[in-house]
């Protein structure tokens, strides 16, 4: 084999290993987060923990939605738990198309430094949703903040965390027809 054949196939694995790694990066990046907490992530927990402690911190709840005819909001603006406490927290969301829609919801917290310290026990998000023309559904979010946010010397001083939620099409999905359906309720 010439050098120029060696070259061209170095390209094609290369090319092949690139194309590769970006399909992967997603959810790779995605376990990455739910692991660690990185970037906000909520981390998900098996249980609650055992201490509850007499600080409390105010947590705000945020909706949007990205290319769907449908609305979405928080059925509560904020709560205000106790560290360690669980909390549950109920979101609406209604099609306002005439066409089932495919959704799903992501999330994040503000301030990224609470990531690692808001679990959730029970969610929504990241499952794909089937909502019929004109319904209306439910969603519970059951969560608590970890105790050692009280000791983490970056996240001592956090008393207020925004759970932001934003879905946005999945398979079957067709863009929304009216460009302010896609705003979202902001709660």
């Amino acid at each position: 084999m010439n050098r120029k054949n060696l070259i061209a196939i170095a390209c094609v694995f290369a090319v092949m290993g690139m194309t590769g790694a970006a399909f992967a990066a997603v959810p790779l990046y995605r376990m990455f987060c739910a692991v660690t907490g990185f970037d906000g992530t909520v981390m998900k927990a098996d249980k609650a923990p055992d201490t509850v402690l007499d600080e409390t911190v105010l947590i705000r709840f945020d909706t949007n939605v990205r290319g769907l005819p449908m609305t979405f909001r928080a059925e509560q603006v904020s709560q205000r738990v106790r560290i360690g406490e669980t909390g549950i927290a109920f979101f609406d969301v209604t099609n306002t198309s005439n066409r089932p829609i495919h959704a799903t919801a992501s999330y994040n917290v503000v301030p990224e430094r609470a990531g690692p310290y808001f679990q959730k026990l029970q969610c929504f998000c990241f499952e794909g949703q089937v909502i019929a023309p004109g319904q209306t559904m439910k969603f519970p979010v059951q969560y608590f903040v970890a105790p050692e946010i009280a000791t983490d010397r970056e996240s001592r001083g956090v008393r207020e965390i925004t759970l932001s939620y934003t879905f946005y099409p999945t398979k079957g999905a067709e863009p929304a027809a009216n460009p302010a359906a896609t705003t979202g309720a902001a709660a």
